[in-house]
């Protein structure tokens, strides 16, 4: 999925994202806004995986929502 609709929609998807990565906040969310990249990020930090892995669940997750 094109990431610019993901992040035109990012209000709409921020519920699919805290069902999908449970340990994100609800503020954290509001500051990523959309971003991929700050996404991505905070999944390896909060689950402690390789930034290869981030983007591959981040473009998953996408492609559903």
């Amino acid at each position: 999925m094109n990431w610019d609709i993901v992040k035109g929609k990012w209000t709409q998807a921020v519920g699919s994202a805290k069902s999908q990565w449970g340990e994100l906040t609800d503020d954290e969310l509001r500051q990523i806004d959309g971003d991929r990249d700050q996404l991505v990020g905070k999944i390896q930090e909060k689950y402690g995986v390789a930034k290869d892995e981030a983007e591959r669940q981040v473009d998953d997750w996408a492609d559903r929502v």
